[in-house]
């Protein structure tokens, strides 16, 4: 039970949590942010020098000048050097749900663990934002090789990482990064509630099929007792040849087709034609008088 309580109390807390401490990383993204916004700077200044002039760095401001020049209507056709800016918190709101994760588990050592996954989280969200500026920078060149100066594959994998850093990085690396450094929470009442309710369901499957059993079980000899096996109409025969001195001594088989008639039994009774065209039967005429001549 306690355990059970930890587990719902650990979801109401990050729920409150995700929301109050969104509010107040709003306030203070500026500065939070600060460190991303150096790590991306130094890293587009360092991995992508042709492009890449100065990172210019301000609270909850990056500006980054290229070198890449584009001619458009707006500029009369003159080529001109692209400028990218962008915040640095763009990416960082994984920040609050990591701190939620944290202090809705309660666990011992809470700030160590929130100093390490803060330390953690700077460098993917500065993946994050370099991605975002150079996929920028790839829209207002419109995606021009020549302009660019790179190959095609070179340009497709920029898509795709820029897909990576702004789509999955920010939301899961906080959540991995919490189960990585809060394991002691995680398999004792996590993973600890979801094999009880496995075992739960377990159970209550086993006590379903168990009334099932039971009643099969006790319907079975009704439906042998029913069931009688059919007795061979060889063995029938053969039965009542075996018992037939046991008949009643009235009971004698039928005589066949042409046989006379055994003894003790009544004359059959047949037809015979009289003299007089009429049908009179044989026993009936044995006991009437002798019918006088006319005359």
């Amino acid at each position: 039970m306690r355990r059970a309580a930890s587990l719902k109390a650990f979801v109401i807390g990050l729920f409150l949590g995700v929301v109050l401490l969104t509010l107040a990383w709003t306030r203070v993204s500026p500065w939070t942010s600060y460190p991303v916004g150096m790590l991306a700077g130094a890293a587009l200044e360092h991995a992508a020098p042709g492009w890449v002039r100065e990172a210019r760095l301000a609270p909850g401001r990056l500006e980054v000048d290229t070198s890449v020049a584009i001619a458009t209507p707006q500029t009369g056709n003159q080529p001109v050097e692209i400028t990218l800016e962008s915040d640095p918190g763009r990416y960082a709101y994984g920040l609050p749900i990591f701190l939620a994760l944290l202090l809705a588990a309660r666990g011992p050592g809470r700030t160590v663990r929130a100093l390490a996954g803060y330390a953690l989280l700077v460098p993917l969200q500065a993946f994050s934002l370099c991605m975002q500026l150079l996929m920028q920078l790839l829209l207002t060149a419109q995606f021009d090789v020549r302009t660019l100066r790179v190959a095609q594959w070179q340009m497709e994998a920029l898509v795709y990482g820029y897909q990576l850093g702004s789509l999955v990085v920010p939301t899961l690396a906080p959540i991995v990064i919490w189960l990585w450094l809060d394991r002691a929470f995680v398999n004792e009442v996590v993973i600890g509630a979801w094999r009880r309710s496995l075992a739960a369901r377990g159970a209550v499957a086993e006590s379903a099929a168990a009334p099932a059993s039971a009643a099969a079980s006790m319907a079975s000899p009704a439906d042998a007792a029913g069931s009688a096996p059919e007795v061979p109409a060889d063995m029938s025969a053969a039965r009542t040849a075996a018992h037939g001195d046991e008949l009643p001594p009235n009971a004698a088989p039928l005589a066949e087709e042409g046989a006379a008639p055994a003894a003790g039994l009544a004359p059959h009774r047949s037809q015979a034609p009289s003299a007089g065209g009429i049908p009179v039967s044989t026993s009936a005429s044995a006991g009437l008088p002798p019918r006088r001549p006319r005359r």
